[in-house]
């Protein structure tokens, strides 16, 4: 087991990576329609969303090169708190009828980073190397 803990810091920077590019498709489909438009967004997009769109594209822009890691989880895992409970959780209590499942596993993920850092490979691991003595 000990051989496995050993990766712990690579797989915690893989999970902020992927989930963190994931999470801005969402903001990017909202604001500018890329790579398509976002399903049962409205058009024109009410306020609401263009701030969502705007927390979802530079909030997982943070957390994808580990900048403000911490803040930035906290921001977007607050965001999809809200989003769960405003938009999904009134269509039905199940999260598999409701569509707010990728809602739940962002939430819980950006929270969990909060707490754990950002891993490696992050711009922070980078500002917070030790400078190697003469």
């Amino acid at each position: 087991m000990t051989e496995l803990n050993r990766w712990s810091p690579q797989a915690l920077g893989f999970l902020r990576i992927v989930a963190a590019l994931l999470f801005m498709e969402h903001g990017l489909m909202k604001l500018l329609d890329f790579p398509a438009p976002q399903p049962g967004v409205p058009d024109p997009l009410p306020m609401i969303l263009i701030i969502a769109g705007v927390i979802e594209v530079i909030g997982g822009a943070l957390i994808a090169v580990g900048l403000g890691t911490r803040i930035a989880a906290f921001i977007s895992s607050g965001e999809m708190a809200a989003a769960y409970f405003m938009y999904h959780f009134p269509h039905s209590f199940w999260p598999g009828l409701n569509e707010g499942d990728a809602a739940i596993l962002f939430n819980l993920i950006f929270f969990y980073l909060v707490f754990a850092g950002p891993g490696a490979w992050s711009v922070e691991g980078l500002l917070n190397r030790p400078v190697p003595a003469d």
